[in-house]
């Protein structure tokens, strides 16, 4: 089965992508955009995508995306999360001036660039991207973060391992579907709703969770693009494709200007 996902060999994306499907071919995109222009084309049947870390918060530009797009989350997966420093054989870290990663990552390790303020931390699309790009300029001041496999794959070096500020550190990942697919034993809803600015209309939806005794294990407001100043609601909740479920969704649909539900799945 083919599977696309953000990042080049060797990424924490790819590692996620073999562990949850066992023999899968990956496709791998420079950009986030394009995963799910892959999978909306028909290119590939499944995507894999990161949806939040435990130390850093959300990836927000994939909120955006799930919001956007008619795609449908199956599965929830939780990878731990370890960051190496990784640089040109030959660089030593007394050496090092610029430290290249995707943005989520280098912001996992604030404590390791607060230690080392010589050290200017630079975004990259991809964590295993970044090993590549310095190795392969052969930068002499120059290193990435990413997993020990990323060293494996470029040959660099790695200078410190396990610099993530918290060894409790942990990335989701969903698997995408276009179609809507609940699989047996999904006790996991994710969804996203907007709301009028009004008085109580935050109460008002939540209520209908709470008079169900349904448990949100995650809620958070993400901006809407074009509409300055509103705000659209993701919420996870603790329950399945069942009768409460759908009571306390059409219930919501009731009160609310907007409801989409981006999956419904096991949870991890």
């Amino acid at each position: 089965m083919k599977i696309a996902i953000q990042g080049e060999p060797g990424s924490f994306s790819h590692e996620a992508a073999r562990r949850m499907v066992k023999g899968c071919t990956i496709v791998p995109c420079a950009r986030s955009v394009e995963v799910f222009d892959l999978l909306g084309s028909s290119k590939v049947p499944v995507a894999v995508i990161p949806i939040e870390n435990s130390l850093a918060g959300s990836v927000t530009e994939h909120l955006d995306l799930l919001l956007a797009r008619d795609v449908f989350i199956q599965r929830d997966f939780h990878l731990r999360i370890v960051h190496n420093l990784i640089a040109p054989r030959g660089v030593k870290q007394s050496d090092l001036r610029r430290v290249f990663s995707h943005p989520v990552a280098l912001d996992q390790c604030r404590d390791f660039f607060r230690g080392n303020p010589k050290i200017q931390p630079n975004p990259f699309y991809d964590t295993a991207g970044a090993v590549k790009h310095v190795i392969e300029t052969k930068m002499p001041d120059a290193a990435g973060i990413a997993s020990r496999h990323a060293a494996s794959v470029y040959k660099g070096r790695i200078l410190a391992a396990g610099i993530e500020d918290d060894k409790r550190n942990f990335t989701r990942f969903v698997l995408l579907r276009r179609q809507r697919r609940v699989l047996p034993g999904a006790n996991k809803t994710s969804i996203a709703f907007g709301l009028k600015n009004v008085p109580g209309a935050l109460h008002r939806a939540l209520r209908v969770f709470a008079d169900r005794d349904i448990s949100l294990s995650k809620i958070e407001s993400r901006p809407i693009r074009g509409r300055p100043w509103e705000y659209v609601f993701y919420v996870d909740f603790l329950r399945g494709d069942d009768k409460l479920a759908k009571g306390a969704l059409l219930q919501l649909r009731a009160v609310a200007d907007m409801v989409k539900v981006l999956g419904i799945y096991r949870a991890a």
